[in-house]
């Protein structure tokens, strides 16, 4: 399952896990982003240990939003060492996400 940060923990789990960290930025409201939950599920099972799965309310985590330039959700945040390396807006295939999260593993 997917892990939900806040401004408390955000920073700590994107530059001090060691490891990759999808993050979907999302609200209850929101038709797409409760699409885009069993995929965001499935990513974690599929990649378990060696990938750190997360969710962001964007209703109750504004800064957050607003310091990732989240405009639309869902927002899909994929992070390395602490730094960007893939951004997508809206719902993706599977597939997409878990492309993107093999070239950011090197697999």
């Amino acid at each position: 399952m997917a892990k939900n940060l806040t401004k408390n923990d955000f920073n700590d789990v994107i530059t001090n896990s060691g490891k990759p960290v999808l993050v979907d930025f999302w609200a209850a409201w929101c038709g797409p982003c409760r699409m885009l939950t069993p995929i965001v599920d499935e990513l974690s099972k599929e990649f378990g240990d060696d990938v750190v799965i997360a969710k962001v309310n964007v209703d109750e985590e504004i800064e957050l939003a607003q310091a990732y330039g989240v405009m639309s959700i869902p927002t899909v945040i994929i992070f390395k060492d602490g730094r960007i390396v893939d951004n997508s807006v809206g719902v993706r295939p599977k597939h997409y996400y878990a492309e993107t999260i093999k070239n950011v593993l090197g697999a």
